[in-house]
This record gives C-alpha cells, structure tokens and sequence, in this order.
C-alpha cells in the first residue's frame, strides 16, 4: 500500500497531463509541482521564509553532499533536516547517483556500490544503496530515491543495459534498506535512449511496492526531441496510481512538454542558477538584465508579476546589481524566477481542473520558446557561421560537458567523447596505476632501471600530459630526494591530432606546456630536473615498439578495434607482453569489450576489470606475472575484480569469442587457451587440452 494515498483528480482530454495530489509526512502535495534544489539543505541565497512567499512547497535536498557536509550526526542531533533548516513543508531527497556520475576521476562503481572521494577533506566514502538508505533515513526526507547508475543518455546498448540492471538489483536492496519507515520511496528508471531497455526497466520498477516512479538518465546528452519522446514512452509503462517524477528536468518548455507526456513532478537548478547569471524568465520572455538597454530603465522586471523583485525595484536597478556581481542581484532575480516556475505550475493545474490544458498547452509552448519581446537582440548584419579547426583527417569538436575534444573524421571516433581528456586520462591511466605513488616509492625499493612508460596513440597527448602532470606535483611536493626517473614513451603515426591540439591550447589546458612544443620540435622532451624524460616513437606502432625499452606501465589507448584492428589481436599483445618479460608490467585500456579482454588473456596476461570512465561502466586492466597471481598492491581499486566464472559464461556465449580472422580448426585450441588460463585455475575442473592435428 501506498505510504502516499495518491489520487488524480482530473486527466485532461487529448492530452496525459493530469492534476492530482498526494499526503507526505510533512503536508500535502498537489501536483503538477515544481521543486526548487536545495543541495545542501537551501536553495542558494535564499531564506526559508522568501520560499514560502515565492511559492515552493515541496524542496529537494541532496544526500551525497550532505552525507559529506554536515553529515549523518549532524541530522540525527536534530532530528532532521526539518528542524535544523526550519522548513516545515516536505522534502524529497536524492539518493547522490547523479553526483556520483559526475565525478568520473573521483569514484569507482561495482555490486557494492559507489566508492568516491570527498572533495570536502578527501576521505574516501562507499555509498551503497544501503547508505544511502540510511543517510536518507538520518536527513528525515518525506521522499526517499533509491541509488542509480546514471550513465549517459547517449550511452550504447551494452553499457546502458549493464547499467539498467545493476540500478534494479540496487532498487530491490533499497527496498529492502527501507524497512518499516514511514518516508516513501521511489525507483528510478533507466535505459538511456534505447525504447527496449526504458519500457523493460519501467515494467520491473512498476511490479514492485515503491511509493512513485521516477525518469532517470535524461537531460545528459540527449536532443530535446529525444527527451520528450523517452518521456512518454515511459510514462506509458508507468502505474496510474503513483506520481511520477521527471529528475533534473527543466527549463519552462521542458516542463510543459512533460505535464503533456503525464510527468507530475520536476526539480532543476535552472531558475536558481540563471538567476546567478543575472537571467530572469518573465512574461515578455527570458531577460539578461546585464544588457547595456536595461541600464536606464525604470520599469519593473515583469510587469505582470506580482513578486517582491518586480514590485520594488527597476530594471536599471537589477542590471546594476548584476553587473557589480552584487550578491543581492541574484537573490532578487531567484525571487522572481522561482516565482515565475510556480506560477506556471498553478496555471498548469488550473486548466487541467478546467479541462482546458489543452489550449493552455498550445498557446503556452509558444510564448515560453520566444526571446525577449520588449528588447530583442539586434542580429549581426551578417551571420557569421563559425568554422571548425580541422587538419589532415581531424577536427576539434565540442562535447556534451563543454570540454574540447579531437574527432578522426574519416572513422567518426573520439578521442575521450564524454570527459574532459585530462580528467579521464587522470582517472583510467595515472590514478588506477597509482603513478604517484610509483614515483616515490622509498629508496631501498626503488629498482636499478627507469620507470618506464608507453604511452601507445599519443592522439592530443592528453595521457602522456596527465603523466608528466602527475609527476610535478610529486616533484614540487618532494623534490628530487626519493624518485624515481621516469621515461615517458609515445608511440604515434600520425602528428596532425597533436599539431591541432596544441594549435588551439586554449582549448586543450593540458597543452599549456613546454613539453608537447618540445616533443612536435625535437622528439624529446626533458624536465629541469633531468627525472623525467618524453620521447616520441613516430611511425607505425608494431613496427617500433620492439626497439623501445620495456614498459613498466603501458597506456593502451589507439582507437577502436573496428578502426585500428591491427592493434587489438592476441599476436600483439603477446607481442608486449614477450617484450616486457624482464619485469613486471601493468597494462590499463578504456576498452571492455570481450574480444579485447579475451585476446589479452590468451597472451598470458592476467585480466581485471577497471574504473569506470566517462561513457564506459568498466575498463580493463592486466598484469603479467608467474603462475601465482601478479602483485597489483599498487593498482585502484583495493579490492580487484579478477575476471572469473561469471565473464567465462558470458565469453562463452558471446559472438566475438573469437578473433575475427583466426579459422575453424584453430578454434578449439585457443578455447582451451582462454579456459586453462592461469588465473582460472581455481575452478574443479580443468578442459582437457585438444587434440594435435
């Protein structure tokens, strides 16, 4: 039974929005309703009694921010977030999957749960959905979530489904954490942008006794057009009897495109967060009050908005708050943004209960799209269409985070297409590695020869940059006393990635050096200190790296199989690791896929999985070792995942089980190669070996 008692009161003709209301432990919701984000227990410059004016009646709170700051004592001293913020209406908390998300270099995702790092004092955390249940219970929400995976929008089917699961299998354990408390708790579909996985993912979620429904996963990459179909998808496999929530969802336009598509609750950041950039949503359209024309005005912001902002004060005024970056400006512009998204929702309700959302809707989807009417931007006398650096076969693009990346155009590939490049060199090479931590190791540990380095597709330099970054920190922290010297190696076949890059440093922060100027001059790049050397290994790969010194760390990062396939066989990777069988040697790749991970084992590596990275839910890392299982003392995580029984069933079903090119007769012995590995012995039984031709 509901811990809601949820009743629609009134569903519009031709449309799915619907009017309805529902009891939480802190008062009554009625709905459709927007939730101002309250991250960390308020709504940013704003008092509790200016959101009660404005009109909020239900407030979101964050539990992975809160979790870190005040923290679970702080909540149970009080007895909630209620009492310590002094809101009596109610809250709905997030579970912290979204932060978590967007965290990439900072956590690592399994079964468990989510382990990350604080950016308060740096303290390493483990949010299960156990947790999170707790910490939930501790903030004394009205409405719990449970933990997700979010991924991407944009994210393949293999990944997005991996993820889709493994955010049921937590949902079920955060029903579980729930117990018999009296707060309701919602699940969060998932499934980016693949229709199966969202009606698969909703028809689970909907079978079992959560409060509500909530739509995850949007807003992270899609088009708009994306997003307002996924939404009715959804909601067609959604229960009538519980609300449904659209997460993180949106400007005004969104909004109303949902209310049609039957959502009935929203949160975002947006009004509070223009209102910081000195932008207002008004009846005349969206307002940048830091425009040259308001600064002599004397009329109000809206003159149709019965808010304090618009009551008491002029245009000229705002604009010169704005401009003086004053913190006033932004509290008077969320007063009547706020205001604004409440208003909107009780026009919204309104014309459900009159049936007349419909007209409402028509008329309404085209005032909230227009720029400002009382003073539209003057166009350029000519449209200048920006042009897109590019040289030989690559071109600079802007990704879905704002971050510059390159794109080989011939492939369509991406070298790091969701991340910042430094962030996911940083996270999948230089911290899974623990470089630093290589790099000063104590002296009657430090072995006779260098660290060495191969850094294999040098693309944009961004792994080889993260590296050498890595180790000036260490060297301004240290100095020379106790490392390591380090030779950095780069095999690359083509330069025009890096001279583009480095070209447009603006845009690549990581190229603000010395060292990728040295590399494009000379080859080479030495540091001051002489600890630390880069060199570069022109031409094509397979050919070069036997003249190269044998790697302690290998980055392992050229494009795809499907556009460099010469690169990812099981020959080249014995290849290396023949190569390297002087010592020990660390390969990490952001590839997952099990042809790869396969090949890797066939060539004698031992195989684990890694950090998850950017669009990826996992990574791969392997180890060379001796028949006893390699030392990765110094590899992230603690814990590592060998892969095991459960990728054996998988490889055995998969269709890439094979090299493409390797022939039927070969078949049975490389089988037996990958089942007689040495880091599956541990099993009772072993193939028997085949037989010789």
């Amino acid at each position: 039974m509901s811990r809601l008692k949820f009743v629609v009161e009134r569903e519009a003709t031709g449309s799915k929005a619907r009017a309805a209301r529902f009891q939480t432990l802190h008062g009554e919701v009625q709905t459709p309703v927007f939730m101002p984000v309250g991250t960390q227990a308020t709504v940013k410059g704003l008092t509790v009694d200016a959101l009660r004016t404005v009109g909020s009646r239900v407030l979101l709170a964050n539990t992975y921010h809160l979790l870190l700051r005040p923290g679970p004592d702080v909540f149970r001293a009080f007895g909630g977030i209620h009492r310590l913020m002094k809101w009596q209406g109610p809250v709905l908390t997030d579970s912290g999957g979204f932060q978590i998300f967007s965290l990439p270099a900072e956590r690592a995702i399994d079964e468990k749960g989510a382990r990350f790092r604080s950016y308060v004092d740096g303290t390493m955390h483990m949010l299960s959905p156990e947790t999170s249940i707790d910490m939930q219970k501790a903030i004394g929400s009205d409405i719990m979530m449970v933990l997700d995976q979010c991924i991407p929008s944009t994210a393949p089917l293999a990944q997005a489904e991996a993820a889709m699961e493994l955010t049921h299998r937590w949902a079920l354990r955060s029903l579980e954490a729930r117990g018999d408390s009296p707060q309701a708790l919602f699940g969060i579909v998932q499934g980016a942008c693949h229709p199966s996985l969202r009606r698969q993912s909703a028809d689970f979620l909907a079978s079992l006794p959560f409060d509500g429904l909530a739509i995850g996963g949007l807003a992270v990459g899609e088009t708009h057009a994306e997003r307002y179909e996924f939404t009715g998808l959804v909601t067609d496999h959604l229960p009538a009897d519980k609300p449904r929530y659209l997460m993180g969802v949106g400007t005004p336009i969104d909004i109303l495109e949902a209310v049609h598509r039957g959502v009935d609750m929203f949160d975002c950041i947006i009004p509070s967060q223009l209102a910081h950039r000195g932008t207002a949503f008004t009846s005349h359209g969206k307002i940048h009050c830091r425009r040259t024309v308001y600064r002599l005005s004397e009329a109000p912001l809206d003159a149709e908005c019965d808010c304090q902002t618009c009551r008491e004060y002029s245009r000229a005024y705002l604009c010169h708050l704005v401009r003086s970056n004053e913190t006033l400006g932004a509290q008077l512009l969320s007063i009547h943004n706020l205001t604004f998204y409440h208003r909107l929702m009780r026009e919204i309700r309104e014309s459900i209960l009159r049936d007349e959302f419909t007209a409402f809707y028509e008329r309404k989807r085209h005032e909230l799209a227009r720029p400002d009417d009382d003073h539209p931007s003057k166009p350029p006398a000519k449209a200048v269409v920006p042009s897109t650096p590019r040289r030989g076969d690559y071109e600079i693009i802007k990704g879905p985070t704002g971050a510059f990346s390159i794109r080989q155009m011939s492939s369509g590939e991406v070298m790091h297409s969701v991340n910042r490049p430094s962030d996911e060199a940083n996270a999948l090479y230089v911290a899974q590695s623990r470089l630093a931590e290589r790099l000063r190791l104590p002296s009657e540990a430090v072995p006779s020869t260098d660290l060495v380095i191969w850094d294999v597709g040098l693309g944009a330099a961004s792994n080889a940059m993260a590296a050498i970054a890595c180790f000036e920190e260490v060297y301004a922290q240290r100095g020379a006393s106790g490392l390591r010297t380090v030779r950095v190696v780069s095999f690359e076949c083509d330069l025009d990635a890096l001279i583009l890059a480095t070209k447009k440093s603006a845009r690549f922060p990581h190229l603000q050096h010395a060292a990728p100027h040295a590399l494009l001059g000379q080859g080479r790049w030495t540091h001051a200190s002489g600890l630390i050397t880069w060199e570069l290994f022109e031409g094509d790969f397979l050919a070069r790296f036997p003249s190269a010194p044998a790697p302690d760390l290998v980055f392992y990062d050229p494009f795809s199989a499907k556009t460099d396939t010469a690169l990812w066989t099981p020959e080249v990777f014995a290849a290396i690791a023949l190569h390297g069988r002087e010592k020990p040697m660390a390969l990490y790749t952001y590839s997952a896929s099990t042809a790869v991970r396969a090949a890797l084992l066939w060539a004698g590596f031992w195989v684990a999985e890694g950090v998850g990275s950017g669009p990826r839910a996992t990574t791969t890392m392997a180890f060379t070792g001796e028949d006893d299982e390699p030392d990765v003392s110094r590899v992230v995580p603690d814990v590592i995942s060998w892969l095991g029984e459960a990728w054996l069933e998988r490889w055995r079903r998969s269709d890439s089980r094979y090299p493409c090119d390797l022939i039927e007769t070969e078949r049975e012995a490389f089988s037996w190669r990958i089942e007689s590995h040495r880091q599956f012995a541990r099993r009772s039984i072993r193939p028997a070996a085949p037989a010789t031709p």
